[in-house]
């Protein structure tokens, strides 16, 4: 594991609370990064995109006439949304990912993880070491930190689905596109080992 981004240590030294010590900070990977939902969202993104370029060429004329009685100004103007909806997610998403990506901030203190987030909507969420109830890594060196269960992309009625970008910040941090995964992943348990061993002592003590 190399030695903490400096940009990423000090936007987060304003996290942290007295007698809390930021131990690993970094910001995502800022290369183009494939995820295991892309093999679901690329090819669904190509069949969208491709039907509905060739909605807006049919309504404008260049594969035919729309059907009769229906006003080509109207099917070309209902065919737009499709068409950028498209694009959103052919590449558009992987510049809204690049922008996320260069105000995204992770931590590791002695207390928590941290994820910040800065832009227009400034977001952060933490969790306590002793409250980490599971740890899924994917990736061999850059990969993603997940601290929790992951939700599917697509859910059924009731159930909670992965958000539009993996950079979104929920609830618990995801620390994703981290360099060096596997290291991070190891400190993360062995602090989170660490806090519960500490926790179990303590609650044994006040029981005595």
């Amino acid at each position: 594991m190399g030695p903490m981004d400096s940009e990423a240590s000090l936007k987060l030294q304003s996290e942290l609370v007295p007698g809390e010590n930021l131990l690993w900070a970094d910001r995502p990977n800022p290369s183009v990064t494939f995820h295991a939902s892309d093999r679901q969202v690329i090819p669904f993104s190509l069949l969208w995109g491709g039907f509905s370029i060739l909605w807006e060429a049919r309504a404008l004329g260049f594969l035919g006439h729309a059907s009769k009685g229906t006003p080509p100004i109207f099917m070309a103007l209902w065919g737009i949304p499709f068409v950028l909806l498209g694009q959103y997610l052919i590449w558009g998403r992987f510049v809204y990912d690049g922008w996320l990506k260069r105000r995204t901030y992770y931590g590791i203190t002695n207390q928590r993880l941290i994820v910040l987030q800065e832009g227009t909507n400034p977001k952060r969420c933490s969790i306590g070491l002793n409250a980490i109830s599971s740890i899924g890594w994917s990736g061999s060196f850059i990969g993603t930190l997940r601290f929790g269960t992951r939700q599917p992309i697509v859910a059924g009625r009731g159930q909670k689905n992965q958000n539009a970008s993996p950079f979104t910040v929920g609830n618990v941090p995801v620390f994703v596109d981290i360099d060096d995964v596997q290291s991070v992943c190891r400190l993360v348990q062995d602090l989170a080992e660490k806090a519960k061993s500490a926790q179990s002592k303590a609650a044994a003590a006040s029981n005595s």
